[in-house]
Order: C-alpha cells, then structure tokens, then sequence
C-alpha cells in the first residue's frame, strides 16, 4: 500500500513500484512492428512502429499504427534510451500523409476517411531537440504544413472541417456523426450529443492554434521571419475565435460549441485544458480554469468529464465520468505545468500512477482506461471491450514515475532492447554497416590492411 499526503499524493516504494515498471520494460517488444510493405489492407511503413496492445482475449489483436496513440506513446521514451526511436515515428506519419493527403486514424486503407487529434507539430519539434537538424526540421514542417491546409483548414469534401470563423471541426469523409466522434479520439462521449459534425471542438481548435504556434517557432529556427509573423497572425486571430464563441465568462470555462444552433454545449470536459496545454492562456484564464480542477480530480486522477450534468447517452461513453484516459492526465498535468500549478499537477500525477497501480496488483496488466472515482473498480465500457498492455497508458505511467517520483521510490529496472543488432542491419543496412567499418578498421591491425 502507499502511503498518501494530502499535497503531494500518495507516496510509493521501489518494490511496489518494481514489477510494475518491470512489465512495461518488458512489454515494448511485443508492441514492437516492422512492416515495410502494404498487406491487404494494411499500411507499409518505412520505420518500425508501436501497435496499442498485442492479441488478448477480448479479440482484439493490433498490426496498424495509431495517430495520436503513436504521440502519446514517444513520450514515454523522452529521455530515456529509446528516445532515438521518435524520428522514425514521425516519419512514419509524414509517409502517410505524403501518400494519402491526411495521417489516417490508423495505418489501414479503410481508415483514410478520417484523421486523429493532431500532434504532429509538437512530435516534430521534439525530435529536433533531440536532433538539431535545420534540414529534417524544414521539410518534416513541410509535410505539417499540408497537414494543416489539406486537412484540419479544408473548406470542401472529403475534408470539409474548417467551417466557421476560421475554426474546424472533426470530420468523415461518409459526412457521418458517429464517425466524425470517432476522429476526435472521443469515441464515444458525451459531448457531441452524436453530433459532432455540428460542434467545434476546443481541444481540436486548441490543438491547431499550437500547429501555428509551433509553424511560428520553426520558422523563426530556419531564419524566415515573416513567414514566422504571418503564423502569429494566425494563431491570434483563432485565439480570438476561440474565446469568443467556445469561452464561456460567467463560468470560466470552455466549452465546445455547437455552431448550427449558435449554442455551447453543457458538458465540463478535460477537453478545456488543452488551450492551457497549448500555451493559448493568459494567467487569469488559467486561474479560472484551475478553479474547476474539483469537479474532474478523484481518487485516481482526473475523470474524463465531471459528474454533472449527468447525461443518459444511447450508447456507451467511455470517455466520459468516472473514466480517466492516459493522454487526458498527461496532457491536464503539462497544462497545469505551463501555468505553474506544480503541486497540482505532482498531486493529479501520484494519483494515477496511484489508480494504474492499484489495477496492476490486482490483475497484473495495465488497461487503456480506468476507474478514477473508485480505482478498485472496473470503468465504465464502450463499444468494445477494455484493451490490456497498453501503449500510451504505459508510456505515460514511466513518464510521471520519472518526472514526478523521488530518487528513493525508484527501482532499478534493467532495460530491454526492442531491436536487435540484425534487426538493425535490416532496417538501416548502409548506417549499420559503416558503423562496423570503423569498428573493424579501429580492431585491425594497420600491417594487415
């Protein structure tokens, strides 16, 4: 059991710890995918990937890369030694957008209708910190940039989401509710009512006014500065936007708003703090919105939406009260970091590793989502089963753990290499072999050469 203080937390041990952080290690490797070449309906990648979960018993079983599955998932290997891992990621999603004209919800030809939540920009300038590379960072920016236009700013079908003062919305190319729902991650929940191609979604608007911000950065790096003023201009006239329609005073809150009846909708939703997360705030905005923390922060974390208005929807939401998603705690704890609320976001932290913790001893996997209200009991389901293993929940669980946790509550776990050296060889064949060239001139004595 942890010990808990009211401030900070509950506190951990390295042996409760070990196990848990062990499987993880482990499990990488089984996530693990290499398919450079179409089958069936499966998309080729030129790098290797990571699926969610592996086959388990409620059917599922993962060959396809995720969108923003696929972010969530690298920054667990921020830092770490898998960080290396990130450039290809990226690259795997700028190929599908180069040959499909949209970064596919997942890497199936049947799931080219519709995208993910968009990430691409920040992934991107990840990588250049990690790189430094002027050249990769112009033309990675590029194939964003066509993300951006193409998709998220399209005005006309198959990508018609950019529909009102400037600001988008999620789409399908069906032009279909539930399966727009389906592209904002949010699959199923109660803020659209089933009627998302009416709603413009402050994640999503959030989300794009980052892309400018981050086009605005990038090309302030490569040295182009009116271009760099051109997406400042942007960015603030969708700032604008934002605060005038989805921004609601009297409750200091957002909220998305429903652009055909000119309505915000009712439901409080984590959705809010991406603005914050986005850098989109100023400090009385974010005060405000930190006012509401209460009614998402549980035993286990934050729910996915607050508990009230109760909303009775005809098909199950599981992002929705009493659930919490890895992404959504991740991404509230980074908002919540931005602004300076440390204790808070240490507190949300210790929760959910907390709530993943407490499902782990009692079942010894890690799941997609879980209970924050009552961490000892299951959430609620959606349209399909709970998955195990899992991708982003176990990235964002070594994540905190490694922010967040003190040098006494940290075990040792010994690494597991996810590529092996004739892997490398495969993947990267000219790399690997020059490297063992200066390995082997160094090893060779200079009279036998």
């Amino acid at each position: 059991m942890s010990t808990h203080s009211s401030k900070l937390g509950p506190q951990f041990s390295p042996a409760r710890l070990k196990p848990a952080l062990e499987y993880i290690e482990g499990y990488w490797k089984r996530l693990e995918k290499f398919k450079p070449h179409d089958d069936g309906t499966l998309v080729g990648l030129p790098r290797p990937y990571f699926v969610p979960s592996v086959a388990n018993d409620t059917g599922f079983s993962y060959e396809e890369i995720y969108y923003w599955d696929t972010y969530f998932i690298a920054q667990g290997f921020l830092g770490t030694h898998r960080e290396h891992l990130l450039k290809g990621l990226v690259e795997d999603l700028m190929s599908m957008m180069d040959r499909f004209q949209i970064i596919p919800n997942a890497g199936r030809t049947y799931h080219t209708g519709r995208s993910q939540p968009p990430f691409l920009t920040n992934f991107i300038l990840q990588v250049y910190q990690v790189e430094q590379n002027k050249r990769w960072l112009e033309q990675a920016m590029t194939v964003a940039k066509n993300e951006y236009r193409m998709v998220w700013m399209g005005t006309s079908h198959p990508n018609w989401r950019q529909v009102y003062h400037g600001l988008s919305r999620y789409y399908h190319v069906d032009v279909l509710d539930d399966l727009a729902e389906c592209e904002s991650g949010w699959d199923m929940t109660t803020r659209f009512d089933r009627k998302a191609l009416s709603y413009l979604p402050i994640d999503l608007n959030a989300l794009l006014y980052k892309y400018e911000r981050d086009f605005e950065k990038a090309a302030l790096i490569l040295g182009e500065e009116e271009e760099a003023r051109e997406w400042a201009k942007r960015a603030l006239a969708r700032r604008a936007a934002v605060r005038n329609y989805l921004w609601d005073e009297e409750q200091g809150f957002y909220f998305d708003y429903n652009y055909m009846t000119s309505k915000q909708g009712k439901v409080w939703s984590l959705a809010a703090f991406f603005p914050m997360w986005a850098g989109m705030d100023d400090a009385d905005t974010a005060e405000r919105i930190m006012k509401q923390l209460e009614k998402f922060e549980f035993e286990g974390g934050l729910t996915t939406t607050a508990r009230e208005p109760e909303i009775k929807m005809p098909v199950p939401t599981q992002w929705a009260y009493p659930n919490g998603w890895a992404p959504l705690q991740l991404v509230a704890i980074e908002a919540m970091e931005r602004y300076g609320y440390h204790v808070a976001a240490e507190r949300v932290a210790r929760k959910w590793i907390e709530a993943n913790l407490v499902q782990f001893e009692e079942k010894g996997e890690f799941f997609e989502k879980y209970n924050v209200v009552k961490i000892h009991e299951e959430p609620v389901e959606g349209l399909y089963p709970s998955q195990t293993g899992f991708g982003w929940t176990n990235s964002v669980f070594t994540r905190l753990c490694d922010k967040y946790l003190r040098a006494e509550e940290t075990p040792y776990v010994e690494r597991v290499l996810t590529i092996t050296p004739l892997q490398e060889l495969v993947r990267n064949p000219r790399k690997t072999l020059r490297r063992v060239g200066v390995k082997l001139n160094g090893a060779i004595p200079k009279r036998l050469m």
